[in-house]
């Protein structure tokens, strides 16, 4: 009988071409990011010398370079590999994040986060449901919509994909609208901020609180300041940690329609579910807390950081393609609009109310 195991230098080459791969689409998220930052040198250098040139953070000359090649463009195959590891590079970032904050600090604003997560999860899920069944959604574009909205957005929709046994077209459905209010957030949301003179911690929870995707919460946040882009992972973060939970929940209600499989082995579930990058945050934290960084580490750590958000950030609006956004009619796009401008508020009351008696956090 033949063997069926891989001679070692076969599956070494194969490795290794895979790799190979990546390298044309982590080329461009690189390039993409280092042009904003030049971008962003241009806007600080021309207008003194009486050269007019808008001035835009390098975050949003990254998204809007992005958004530019994707919908001009059509990439050739080769790069599609690459540009989907800009998660991997925003997961990569936000655990080098973490080193900003001591656990005390952890602590503290995580259990505020936490408790303001589940009344927006509690309030979303619901606000969301109802609005599919006035709008006529179909039932699990409806679920998969509320799940994307009150967790991580694409990330939460990908891990219901198979747990409620959900058609194609019901996800790229959900999917577009939620790329679709994710861009809206990038643009909307700052104005927001300054308009209310929030202040750098206030606005990063919000963003967390209240914008779907980790990526375009993370973007958002930084287009503030730089502490309003930290704070805005760590609410993000806190949010993120309940999808292996909502995610069940709906596994067992479509299981008990008759209409998804069964899960038998709910903690196996959750494990499986669960974002390991937070793992990661809170121990680069907790060797930040116990002083097992020096004080030029921590800042090597919060360079490499940036440089892990630079590609990440390109990411945002290479995978942004408008067509994309409208085509699968108005219904679904309505739905998540009303729902998100609903959470918008919800949390922008919550922080703001919090933040007006700062003696209570």
């Amino acid at each position: 009988m033949p063997s069926t195991i891989s001679p070692p230098n076969t599956t070494r080459s194969s490795g290794a071409r895979h790799l190979l791969g990546l390298f044309p689409g982590i080329l461009l998220l690189f390039a993409i990011g280092l042009a904003g930052k030049a971008l962003q040198f241009l806007g600080d250098y021309l207008p003194p010398h009486h050269i007019p040139f808008p001035h835009l953070e390098y975050v949003l000359w990254a998204i809007l370079l992005g958004l530019a090649i994707s919908n001009t463009i059509t990439l050739p195959s080769s790069f599609l590999p690459g540009i989907a590891t800009y998660e991997l590079w925003l997961k990569l970032g936000i655990i080098l994040v973490a080193a900003n904050f001591i656990l005390s600090d952890l602590i503290r604003i995580g259990a505020l986060s936490l408790t303001l997560v589940a009344i927006e999860l509690a309030l979303s899920l619901t606000v969301m449901t109802i609005l599919g069944r006035i709008f006529h959604l179909p039932p699990k574009l409806t679920s998969l919509l509320a799940i994307g909205s009150s967790i991580c957005g694409v990330t939460a929709i990908m891990a219901a994909q198979s747990a409620i046994d959900a058609d194609e077209d019901d996800i790229s459905t959900a999917i577009a609208a939620i790329l679709a209010l994710g861009a809206l957030a990038l643009f909307t949301f700052p104005y927001i901020g300054h308009v209310l003179h929030m202040g750098q911690q206030a606005f990063g929870l919000w963003c967390g609180l209240a914008v779907d995707n980790t990526a375009e919460a993370t973007v958002t946040g930084a287009l503030f300041g730089p502490t309003a882009g930290h704070f805005a992972v760590l609410s993000k973060t806190a949010r993120s940690s309940f999808i292996g939970f909502v995610v069940l929940g709906y596994a067992i209600y479509w299981a008990s329609q008759g209409q998804a499989a069964r899960v038998d082995h709910k903690a196996l579930f959750l494990w499986q579910n669960f974002p390991k990058f937070i793992l990661g945050f809170i121990a680069i934290s907790v060797l930040a807390t116990v002083g097992f960084f020096t004080p030029t580490q921590l800042n090597s750590l919060g360079n490499l950081s940036q440089w892990a958000f630079l590609p990440a950030f390109a990411g945002v609006g290479l995978r942004t393609r408008i067509q994309d956004l409208t085509r699968h009619g108005w219904r679904p796009i309505l739905v998540g609009v009303l729902g998100e401008i609903f959470l918008a508020l919800l949390t922008l009351a919550m922080v703001l109310a919090i933040y007006h008696h700062p003696a209570s956090i």
